[in-house]
Order: C-alpha cells, then sequence, then structure tokens
C-alpha cells in the first residue's frame, strides 16, 4: 500500500528481499571474474557521493546533459505531452527533472530508485516545490521486470538521464530498452541520455578525477555492503581503477585487492588473491548509429535527437 507523506506525495516500497540481494552479491562474488552490481553503489551515501562526481570539473556529462536540457527544454516538452505520466528510472536528486517539469506539466511524476531513504527525501523535496504535481516515488530494483504499483489513465513517458544506459551491457541495454518499451506501450516515449564515444584521455580523466571522489564512491560499494550484510570488507586493501576499453566501447571500474584475503559476507567466505579485481561498473559509450540500432531493436520506431557542439553527449527521444 502507498504511504501517503503529505497531499501530492505517495511512496511505494516493493524493493527485492535482503536474501535475494545477498546470495546476488555472493554468487557475484564467486565468478571467476568477481562482480558487484553498480546498483549496490546507492545507498543514502553513495548517492551523496555520485552528486560530488557531477561536480568535479572532469566529469563533462552531467553539465553537458544539463545544458541540452535547458537548451532544448520546451521543444522535447512538445514531443512528450502533457498530462503524461512522467517515470523517471534511477531519479536519485531529480535534479534534471525539475528543468522539464514546468514546460512539460506531466500529470503525474514517478521517480523510480533502489535507495529507499535517498528516494524518500528527494521526492518530499519535490513534491513541496512543486505542489501541483502528483509525486509517486517507487523503492525498486529497475534492472529487474517490474509494475508500477500503482494505476493511472494516462500516456506514459519513462526519462533515463545521465547516461545510465551505459551501466548495461549492451545485450542487457537492448533488453532494458524492450522492457522500458514495454512498460510505455504503443502511444508512450522514452526520453533517455547517452554518452557519446570521443577522445579516450577525456572519458579516463572523467572516471578518475583529481580530487580522488570517484575512487571514494567505488569503495563506499564495500562499506554498503558491510552495513547492509554485515560482510567485513576492510577497504585500505583495495584500490580504485577505471580505464576505457575500445575492444568493448565501455569505461570499466575496478577494485584491486592490494593482498591475498578473505572476506565473510554473512555466512560465506570470499577469498582474494594478490592483485585479483573485482569489476563493479561498467559504463559503455555509443555512436549516435550504434544506440539508434539498438533502440529500433528493442521495439522503438522513430526518434528525435540533440547534442552537444563537441558531440560528446546526446539525448534521444524514442518513440
Amino acid at each position: 500500500m502507498p504511504v501517503p507523506s503529505q497531499s501530492s506525495l505517495f511512496f511505494y516500497d516493493i524493493n527485492t528481499v535482503l536474501e535475494d540481494t545477498r546470495n546476488e552479491v555472493t554468487l557475484g562474488l564467486q565468478r571467476p571474474q568477481k562482480m558487484i552490481s553498480p546498483k549496490f553503489f546507492y545507498d543514502e551515501m553513495g548517492s551523496e557521493l555520485f552528486m560530488e562526481i557531477t561536480r568535479q570539473p572532469e566529469y563533462y556529462l552531467t553539465r553537458t546533459e544539463i545544458s541540452l536540457l535547458r537548451e532544448y527544454a520546451d521543444e522535447m516538452a512538445d514531443l512528450m505531452g502533457e498530462n503524461c505520466l512522467l517515470i523517471e528510472y534511477g531519479s536519485g536528486s531529480s535534479e534534471k527533472i525539475r528543468i522539464l517539469l514546468e514546460s512539460l506539466r506531466p500529470r503525474a511524476y514517478a521517480p523510480l530508485d533502489i535507495s529507499k531513504e535517498y528516494l524518500g527525501a528527494a521526492a518530499g523535496a519535490l513534491a513541496s516545490e512543486f505542489p501541483w504535481l502528483e509525486v509517486h516515488a517507487t523503492c525498486l530494483d529497475f534492472t529487474e521486470d517490474f509494475e508500477l504499483p500503482f494505476t493511472m489513465d494516462a500516456r506514459r513517458v519513462a526519462f533515463f538521464p545521465g547516461s545510465s544506459i551505459g551501466n548495461f551491457g549492451r545485450i542487457e541495454a537492448r533488453a532494458f530498452l524492450g522492457r522500458a518499451r514495454r512498460l510505455v506501450g504503443d502511444e508512450g516515449g522514452m526520453l533517455v541520455g547517452v554518452d557519446l564515444k570521443k577522445d579516450i584521455a577525456v572519458l579516463n580523466a572523467a572516471y578518475n578525477d583529481s580530487n580522488g571522489i570517484t575512487e571514494k564512491f567505488n569503495l563506499h560499494v564495500l562499506t554498503h555492503l558491510n552495513e547492509k550484510f554485515d560482510a567485513d570488507f576492510d577497504l585500505k586493501n583495495f584500490v580504485h581503477s577505471a580505464v576505457y576499453e575500445p575492444e568493448k566501447g565501455c569505461v570499466a571500474m575496478y577494485l584491486t585487492s592490494l593482498q591475498e584475503q578473505k572476506v565473510q559476507i554473512a555466512d560465506t567466505s570470499i577469498s582474494f588473491k594478490a592483485g585479483e579485481k573485482i569489476h563493479t561498473e561498467n559504463s559503455h559509450k555509443y555512436t549516435k548509429e550504434e544506440f539508434l540500432y539498438m533502440a529500433l531493436d528493442a521495439g522503438f520506431t522513430q526518434y528525435h535527437f540533440w547534442t552537444d557542439n563537441n558531440n560528446r553527449f546526446g539525448i534521444f527521444y524514442l518513440t
């Protein structure tokens, strides 16, 4: 049942049960290439650290996307149409949606995020700032199949900013777009931010900022696992790295074990060799043509596209 905290805000918590997510973590760390899903970055502190990353001078993505949203907000709103149900994947602080709200005037806004506390605070702030807007905040894992926990007779438009589509592998990204296509239906649409392929030095700098915020963000995933699953990772025994891998078309982020060690997660023991890596995130980059091919394969048939003068970042509206 929704929890109404004020007249325009409803909160739903349909996140996966703890046991399922613990098993996901332990199975990932028992693979030949150890991995942790990037969704585990995002507790309240992880979300705050990511917001700090977006303010770093090397991290061009957020500045460029916000500039595009501001420049083309009216045009985007005209395409999306008033009185829609606006669904934002990975809403975080809901910073970018604010740029569109006054032009778009949706019937309702449904932010989706995995961090319950951060989502609640951000949705509450947004509902206060826009008292005319009905907000349906939903805590869930949007990387899996889901149904919205409420019904509304309105055309659906999905919003997925920040190039987070790049966190999926290419096969997973195609599957995600297919699920989004089914969620919005034949009459709906999707506005999605995509980081474009560019100079490798620019990419590597963006994920290795000089202030070390991305390093803190990457290591924080271990703190989150310690708190959530009673694990005993020692952060001093791991080091951050991120590098663009041209053959995969993505920046891959890792945590490398500095020594041979064992880590306990509840009743499971995980062994590490010195130099062994945990893969924590991919950030795939696309050409315009690569992304459109994937979107068409997922069931979208028409598009509009906006980019900056340097062709660093693109925003697609898919229908």
